[in-house]
């Protein structure tokens, strides 16, 4: 074989390997199992006294590297929330806009395919640590949110999610 056939097969071997580990990449953030629209199920939710939701939806979408949470509550004092941030896996603080009951700032990690782990902080200190899995169907949303909500409040709830068509 030629010297410019080798480099140009070399060439292309190298082209085709980036092209399908940028596809792979697309492709795994398409499937991550939380990108969606979510509605609580109350009825299957517990709240500690005081610290739950009367509706709770959420809306997530990929972002870059990560994802964009929105999310839309009503609480059981009457209280309407509106808030949202942006964040890749990687731990580190982002800020959170509009009203969450959980802080300023949100840390969000992959602990694997199905759960995620969120560490809520106001000024800087951890207000409430946020564990969400989503079942093997894809079907099913369950957060585990154990600390304190902006008021000061002790929260230990599960909220059950439903994906929305």
């Amino acid at each position: 074989m030629q010297t410019g056939t080798r480099q140009t097969v070399r060439f292309s071997v190298v082209a085709l390997g980036l092209v399908l580990l940028v596809a792979g990449a697309v492709l795994a953030q398409g499937k991550d199992p939380h990108i969606g629209v979510w509605k609580s199920n109350i009825a299957k939710s517990k709240a500690s006294p005081g610290t739950g939701s009367t509706s709770n939806a959420l809306k997530i979408e990929a972002a870059g590297a990560g994802v964009k949470l929105t999310v839309d509550a009503v609480g059981t004092d009457g209280t309407v929330r509106h808030w949202s941030f942006t964040a890749n896996y990687d731990g580190k603080d982002t800020p959170i806009t509009g009203n969450s009951q959980w802080g300023d700032s949100a840390a969000l990690t992959r602990v694997d395919a199905n759960t995620w782990r969120t560490v809520y902080k106001k000024a800087g200190v951890v207000m409430a640590t946020q564990t969400a899995v989503v079942s093997a169907d894809a079907k099913t949303r369950t957060t585990s949110t154990k600390g304190k909500n902006v008021l000061g409040q002790a929260v230990d709830n599960v909220t059950v999610y439903e994906r929305q068509p």
